[in-house]
């Protein structure tokens, strides 16, 4: 049986992969720039593609690669990291004599100005100009849990009642559904003739974006008129995807730029190569918001995006967060023990009133931020209780993630992490991730932004400084 490396593990499409290909059989090594969530028997490794240093270690006995990276979310340029990523990455796998590369590109309109399809396309040629034996598959929309198109048109139709969408809305696309897409990846690997080859890979239903919003909509019977606006440009539709949806800004810009053409695919020689019935739309959808559910159900009380959603499917997939961090002289060790009185009567190291101020404003509202106190004052545990806060995991002196248990139109988890560095000093970072409930819930984070900046970086710097008082350094004014 072959070993499979999945590169982009943590990713949308890996974290299904991976585990549909260890129930085929196959060894499977997760490759990502940082551990992640993997089933029992799975072989993490650390790769990165833009860290070349990275990729000969992990490539190591490996005879199949998926790749599966992207950049989307790193801004006007992640065009260029995922065009050196796939140089770096052919070069190693080139020279680690991998047997094939199974590269997951997009459908290509023609022609096309779009940065995102056009990257993709590139990255395409870039492998096979290498020398690598590689096998481009080719796909739109796929629908299921997490995909950035699908979760756009789910936060669209739960949480808006009236839709007031841009002209791309009425281009046509074949979405797939993620079983069929998942078929045709894993049938590439035993496939034979196909190096050099590009595979389409589509749904049956030629679709527009528009009807696709309806179809979803008539899905879980509500009513959501759609009125396209012709005046609104990608850059204003991407700004109003930012504040109607959880997808993040930089993603939203690259999308609507493939989403904007029609995007017809032939897919009949994939089809002849590795038949199977294809789901329509609607069966597709169904069986995405079954397989949600199913996964939420599994992952309750976990921080994924699916655990902390379950139940309240008007929830963004995606988060929005806001941090603060400082360095200490403490070693982390001293850190954790000033971190574990955080609660109960010592609070929250820095501008306690606000935080009265917010839960005495989830008290009026019958909420039960009033209720203070631990568990377990003495240590962490998950699934104590910490004031209003359920502790949802814990990681001994270096982690842990509190569930925000108040009412706001949204989900919420405050994440601390203690980190040593190689300089000798300790870094302490907060992270606030909130996955909103519609416009609502943006609106909400976005009034709450400033407080949170401000107060996580007095936070993070009041448990640097009682950490070095503890360990009996001089505090600096």
């Amino acid at each position: 049986m072959r070993n499979c490396l999945v590169m982009g593990a943590a990713g949308y499409i890996g974290s299904y992969l991976v585990p549909h290909l260890q129930g085929l059989g196959y060894r499977v090594i997760a490759g990502a720039r940082r551990p992640c969530r993997l089933p029992e028997g799975v072989e993490f490794r650390l790769a990165d593609s833009l860290k070349p240093i990275t990729l000969l270690p992990a490539l190591a006995g490996v005879d199949t690669v998926f790749y599966l990276v992207h950049a989307m979310g790193a801004g006007a340029g992640f065009h260029r990291l995922e065009q050196q990523g796939v140089k770096n990455f052919a070069a190693a796998a080139r020279a680690a004599g991998v047997r094939r590369i199974i590269y997951l590109g997009a459908i290509q309109p023609s022609p096309c100005n779009s940065r995102h399809l056009n990257s993709r396309r590139h990255c395409g040629e870039l492998f096979r100009e290498a020398g690598v034996p590689t096998v481009e598959l080719r796909a739109g929309i796929i629908i299921g849990p997490g995909s950035a198109a699908f979760e756009v048109m789910r936060d669209l139709v739960f949480n808006l009642p009236l839709m007031v969408t841009p002209r791309w809305v009425r281009s046509r696309t074949p979405p797939i559904a993620l079983s069929n897409l998942l078929h045709y990846l894993v049938g590439l690997v035993e496939a034979e003739g196909v190096d050099g080859q590009v595979f389409n890979a589509a749904g049956p239903d030629l679709l527009s974006y528009q009807q696709q919003l309806q179809k979803f909509a008539a899905h879980i019977g509500k009513r959501c008129p759609i009125i396209p606006i012709p005046f609104l440009s990608p850059r204003l539709s991407a700004w109003w995807l930012q504040f109607a949806t959880s997808v993040p800004q930089p993603v939203a810009k690259a999308l609507v730029g493939g989403l904007k053409h029609d995007i017809p695919a032939d897919d009949g020689p994939l089809r002849a190569l590795l038949p199977q019935p294809l789901l329509s739309f609607d069966e597709a959808l169904s069986e995405s918001l079954a397989l949600e559910q199913k996964l939420g159900a599994e992952q309750q009380g976990e921080e994924t995006p699916l655990g902390l959603r379950w139940r309240h499917p008007e929830y963004g997939f995606y988060d929005r967060t806001a941090s603060g961090e400082a360095m200490c002289l403490a070693s982390t060790d001293v850190v954790w023990q000033v971190l574990q009185q955080l609660g109960g009567e010592q609070r929250y190291f820095y501008m306690n009133e606000l935080w009265v101020v917010r839960e005495w404003m989830d008290h009026l509202i019958g909420g039960p931020a009033l209720t203070r106190g631990r568990t377990n004052p003495a240590r962490f545990v998950k699934g104590d209780m910490l004031d209003s806060w359920q502790i949802l995991g814990v990681e001994e002196g270096r982690r842990l993630d509190l569930l925000f248990n108040m009412k706001a139109p949204g989900v919420g988890r405050l994440e601390f992490n203690i980190l040593p560095e190689e300089s000798g000093l300790t870094r302490l970072k907060v992270t606030a991730h909130w996955h909103p409930q519609g416009a609502w819930g943006l609106a909400y984070w976005l009034a709450m932004l400033p407080f949170h900046l401000f107060i996580f970086q007095g936070m993070t710097e009041a448990i640097a400084r009682q950490a070095e008082q503890r360990a009996g350094i001089p505090v600096m004014d």
